[in-house]
């Protein structure tokens, strides 16, 4: 079967994380949404989304397929029930579709002809930023359980301090000693050719993904994940980082999200509880104001390819779009505009040209190339968020 996932109702709620991916390479977990689906259908797939993003994530259409909404986390039930979907039929949770079985002769799904089969079981379902973090604890435990079923664990060094070792898993290469792990409040991966350095104290749920970093004397508190590649250092609290990025120094970073090719300046810090500990706002680009978040903790979601200098301070519930460059003393304000450079005295546009040429620095320091479809993506995310950039 032809499985493809599509972005569903929530993609604008999603951004900026969904500027320059679909929904179903949101990393929460250890696992891409897209990872995980793959794994349990023990095939790959493809992508229906924004047409600016298609060249770089292509669907493959055949003559059968199922269309699975990437907002919705697979389970085994889940899973099951979409393996065993026929023609015109369709999952639906309440209002929002999970998955349905259309053909490429089909011009267009009225789910008023097809059978409606509800799904009444619980499953992760992320509709809003700040569920990648909040709903991280979850989304790592059942990741955890799928990558590791069966399978047995490299030992644990000697001279790692550790609570519950059955509950920490490390991959091959993984190098670690002197550390210590408290996975007593829930477990930790730790991926292939990883390394923890000495001092650091970790406490599960945590993962470490392929190729990534912990510093020396780092401390990290669940549920965080530290996506391939990636470097962190510091105090590092229920964070998710997508992959390639860093927050490699001391400073906290807490209840927050970062996107792909991020960097954090040395002794950085977010505030993720307001001081008259109100429920937390966030700019939402769906409606254009700030949403209620439902949340008391919430910190710094920031999108693909933004930084900031040393000593940056962000407020609670910090919204940075793609490609900024944020600088200088005081709060920069709480919604900081894709291509933007300054900081709390003021922004400029960052031009794309010059944007461009870091990337490239940047991203040849970890031997991935700027392809010519990451230009362009990144120049039609320059023109949609013209209209929140002072010229």
């Amino acid at each position: 079967m032809n499985y493809i996932l599509f972005d569903g109702t929530v993609r604008n709620a999603l951004l900026p994380f969904t500027f320059t991916r679909p929904v179903a390479d949101i990393r929460i977990g250890i696992l891409t949404i897209r990872e995980k689906w793959e794994r349990y259908l023990g095939t790959t797939t493809t992508t229906l989304t924004e047409e600016y993003l298609s060249e770089k994530f292509p669907m493959v259409e055949m003559e059968q397929n199922i269309m699975i909404n990437a907002s919705f986390l697979p389970n085994d039930i889940l899973v099951e029930m979409v393996r065993n979907l026929e023609p015109n039929q369709a999952i639906f949770r309440g209002e929002e579709v999970i998955a349905f079985y259309t053909q490429d002769t089909q011009e267009e799904v009225n789910f008023e002809k097809y059978e409606i089969i509800e799904y009444a079981n619980d499953c992760l379902f992320v509709a809003h930023t700040w569920d990648i973090f909040a709903k991280n604890d979850a989304a790592l435990r059942e990741d955890f359980e799928l990558l590791t079923e069966g399978r047995h664990s490299q030992p644990i060094p000697k001279s790692v301090n550790v609570l519950s070792p059955e509950n920490i898993f490390i991959e091959e290469g993984a190098k670690l000693e002197f550390v210590t792990l408290n996975a007593s409040t829930g477990p930790i991966y730790i991926g292939k050719n990883t390394e923890i350095m000495e001092g650091s104290v970790i406490r599960g749920p945590f993962a470490l993904c392929e190729g990534a970093q912990v510093k020396l004397a780092t401390k990290v508190y669940g549920a965080t994940t530290v996506g391939p590649e990636c470097r962190i250092g510091g105090e590092v609290n229920n964070s998710v980082l997508f992959g390639y990025s860093n927050k490699g120094h001391d400073g906290f970073l807490g209840n927050s999200v970062l996107g792909e090719w991020c960097n954090i300046g040395a002794d950085s810090n977010n505030s993720n509880l307001k001081n008259n500990y109100e429920e937390v706002k966030l700019w939402s680009y769906e409606t254009e104001g700030f949403a209620k978040t439902g949340l008391q903790f919430c910190g710094l979601m920031m999108g693909d390819h933004s930084k900031c200098g040393i000593n940056t301070m962000f407020n609670t519930g910090t919204v940075v779009g793609v490609s900024a460059n944020i600088f200088g003393s005081g709060f920069p304000r709480n919604f900081v505009p894709s291509f933007s450079w300054g900081g709390a005295s003021g922004f400029t546009t960052y031009l794309t040209s010059k944007a461009f040429q870091t990337a490239k620095i940047v991203m040849s320091r970890r031997h991935v190339d700027f392809t010519e479809q990451d230009a362009k993506i990144l120049e039609h995310v320059f023109e949609v968020t013209k209209k929140y950039r002072k010229e």
